[in-house]
């Protein structure tokens, strides 16, 4: 007689920290966000559950809305003791109904880096709708400074954020917008943020982030009433300066494959697209 081991799909809490981490660290099946917020830091933000079996965690998947109408999965990981289906039915059937009660529509999106978890995603109805490039700046001097920018340059400040994320939300379509309080945790772990004023106000700003290789462009946004007008270069070629002064010799981005106008400014100031390339899948619940 074969007995069944009973599988318990739950909420994740902050005591499973430990587990997590050896799940996401010594396990083969793992997908991390394309993102420098560590996944781990979404505990508390449901949906993030854990499949157990026998006190032992085997699958995680965390997908909390962020902003709001947008849930993005931030973190599946899966054990070798059980099959990636099994896994992923067991948590998004625990998932589902807390996105589906969400008060706004919304979107679940992924970039999946492994061949494994796009397969999975395309049984689950995903679909796939564009693609993300990496592009890579490598220069001893930054470009050229504008002659009579339009635009003043200057560093980015805590009372700036409410300013910063209106022209996030106005510059992008939903789903590649940023929360207020994602944005402010992007601020608080870049190594430069700067803003663009003009008549007053913030029209555009850039936030950067370190690298292992050297800096990496985490966001660029200029607001649509102000764009053609030079405002992102004077962002970038900013940026690329300070990087230089201060030894970093590498510079990357992502953006959409089919965002023109972003791929004309980058390769404008320097930037060569890699051939790196991932898919993105969303599906509207």
């Amino acid at each position: 007689m074969v007995t069944q081991t009973r599988l318990l799909t739950r909420s994740v809490t902050r005591e499973d920290l430990p587990k997590l981490a050896n799940l996401i660290h010594f396990e083969g099946y793992v997908h991390r966000h394309l993102d420098y917020r560590p996944p781990l830091d979404w505990i508390g933000r449901p949906p993030f559950c854990v499949l157990e079996r026998q006190g032992e965690i085997i699958a995680t998947l965390a997908c909390p809305p962020d902003p709001p109408n947008v849930a993005w999965l931030r973190l599946f990981a899966v054990s070798n003791r059980i099959s990636l289906e099994k896994a992923w039915d067991a948590l998004w059937s625990y998932a589902y109904p807390q996105l589906v009660n969400q008060p706004d529509p919304t979107w679940v999106a992924a970039i999946p880096m492994h061949l494994w978890f796009t397969r999975l995603l395309e049984k689950n109805r995903f679909q796939e709708s564009q693609s993300v490039i990496l592009l890579r700046w490598e220069g001893y001097a930054p470009p050229e400074k504008p002659d009579h920018p339009y635009a003043n340059i200057r560093p980015m400040n805590f009372d700036d954020l409410e300013a910063v994320h209106e022209t996030d939300h106005a510059a992008f379509i939903p789903v590649w917008q940023n929360s207020l309080s994602y944005l402010e945790y992007s601020f608080r772990q870049a190594i430069i943020a700067s803003v663009a004023e003009a008549g007053g106000k913030v029209v555009g700003y850039q936030i950067s982030t370190s690298t292992p290789i050297g800096g990496h462009l985490a966001r660029l946004a200029v607001h649509p009433s102000q764009q053609g007008k030079g405002i992102g270069y004077s962002l970038l070629q900013d940026l690329l300066s300070q990087l230089t002064l201060r030894g970093n010799r590498t510079v990357t981005v992502n953006t959409q494959k089919d965002n023109q106008a972003s791929l004309n400014l980058y390769k404008k100031a320097g930037f060569q697209i890699t051939g790196e390339e991932y898919p993105f899948y969303q599906l509207y619940i």
